[in-house]
């Protein structure tokens, strides 16, 4: 009786020493470019901005603290979802 030829349904697992003598040694990329970065920065600088605004123990009804300092805040994370979804640059 003559036995067919099973194949396999998973690949052989590689080895470090094994994806070391393939590599071919390119550079690693950063996900986001400078730019994205330096935004992310302002965001974080912008909603900080608003917690300070919206801190304080006087009148807590202030125009301020209920509605410049929840915009500024917001604003905030508008910056950083761009600066997220924001596309780098090719060179």
């Amino acid at each position: 009786m003559a036995q067919k030829q099973v194949t396999p349904l998973a690949q052989p697992v590689r080895t470090a020493a094994s994806q070391k003598k393939e590599s071919n040694h390119t550079p690693a990329q950063m996900v986001f470019g400078k730019a994205n970065y330096q935004l992310l920065f302002v965001s974080i600088a912008v909603i900080i901005l608003g917690f300070a605004l919206m801190s304080g123990t006087t009148d807590i009804y202030e125009a301020r603290k209920i509605i410049v300092a929840p915009l500024v805040v917001l604003t905030g994370f508008g910056i950083g979802f761009w600066a997220i979804f924001k596309k780098t640059e090719s060179k």
